[in-house]
């Protein structure tokens, strides 16, 4: 019973997650789809059972350190990304909807999604796994994130997800892996949209072509 659930909740979030990203960048629906997997994973994380908190010597200034440790990775290689058509485009695609949208709503949802993610993939998904637990969980959410179709999600899930689920194993909860997801996605979210800035729509006025 607690695997057709986890497999149907992962079949709609992959849906959701994919229609979201599938929808024009400073579009309305966005946060509204995006809460909407977020409401999901939450959902159907708790539905199968309370995530349990986990224990740590360190339980924020670890996660914080190691999230500060990532995001200093991802930066230098964003650096040497945006000089890569293919996966400049892959990241200027996603950062569009940071570029385009509400500055507080674009960090809420995607701090939201964040954590909603953690409650399933690493508290529901994982902990009902008892062969591989982490290379599985990490499977299942590189696999969901395919439904964005785009490369850079897909390999920043592999190896953020790989993260996560050794911090899951290691501390035997949630609240690791999720203080790391935040702080992670909120250094991302205001370091990296500047590297691929996309210039302002052209509107012609009067012959001549003006740019907002």
């Amino acid at each position: 019973m607690r695997r057709r659930l986890l497999a149907a909740v992962t079949a709609a979030g992959t849906g959701l997650l994919g229609w979201s990203l599938s929808t024009e960048p400073g579009s309305r629906r966005f946060p509204v789809l995006t809460n909407a997997v977020a409401a999901t994973w939450v959902a159907g994380g708790l539905a199968a059972g309370p995530p349990p908190r986990g224990h740590s010597r360190h339980p924020v200034a670890g996660p914080v350190a190691l999230a500060a440790g990532a995001f200093g990775v991802f930066y230098g290689c964003a650096l040497v990304a945006r000089r890569i058509p293919p996966l400049s485009r892959a990241l200027s695609g996603v950062l569009a909807y940071a570029h385009r949208g509400s500055g507080p709503t674009v960090y809420a949802t995607t701090l939201v999604t964040g954590a909603a993610e953690e409650v399933f993939f690493r508290g529901a998904l994982q902990g009902s796994l008892t062969r591989a637990p982490v290379t599985t969980s990490t499977a299942v959410y590189a696999l969901s994130t395919v439904a964005t179709r785009n490369p850079a999600l897909v390999l920043a899930s592999i190896v953020m997800g790989t993260l996560f689920g050794l911090q899951r194993r290691a501390t035997g909860g949630i609240q690791a892996p999720l203080l790391t997801h935040l702080v992670w996605s909120a250094l991302m979210l205001t370091a990296l949209p500047p590297l691929f800035e996309t210039p302002a729509p052209a509107r012609v006025t009067g012959g001549r072509a003006r740019r907002y």
